[in-house]
């Protein structure tokens, strides 16, 4: 497998306990206290970071750190949209397909030769 799959392998698979960690909580927790809710984001996080972190150094030994990082952004927001729609049960906002653009454009100019 290739370092680009494999690094966007691990960080699509980080992004998901990512973003359960950061938002999950305000749909299952919303009743609990908030130090709850922190505890279970930060264990929900450890798995995160145990993805992210050789995510991106198996990455940075072929890519750029912008190349990573904006890598990363198109990731999160891949990942943001469907679970904000079909998890958290949030409208479909056409700001979400202009923000797409802005990535898209992003990652012209970053991986552009």
């Amino acid at each position: 497998m290739s370092v680009l799959l494999r690094t966007i392998v691990l960080l699509v698979l980080s992004n998901v306990f990512m973003t359960f960690a950061w938002y999950g909580h305000l749909r299952n927790l919303h009743d609990k206290k908030w130090y709850i809710a922190a505890i279970a984001s930060w264990s929900i996080a450890l798995f995160e970071y145990l993805l992210q972190v050789p995510a991106n150094r198996i990455g940075f030994s072929t890519l750029s750190l912008a190349q990573l990082k904006i890598l990363q952004e198109v990731i999160t927001l891949s990942i943001f949209v469907p679970f904000s729609i079909f998890y958290m049960n949030q409208p479909i906002k056409q700001d979400y397909f202009y923000a797409l653009l802005c990535l898209v454009g992003a990652v012209y100019f970053i991986f552009r030769s």
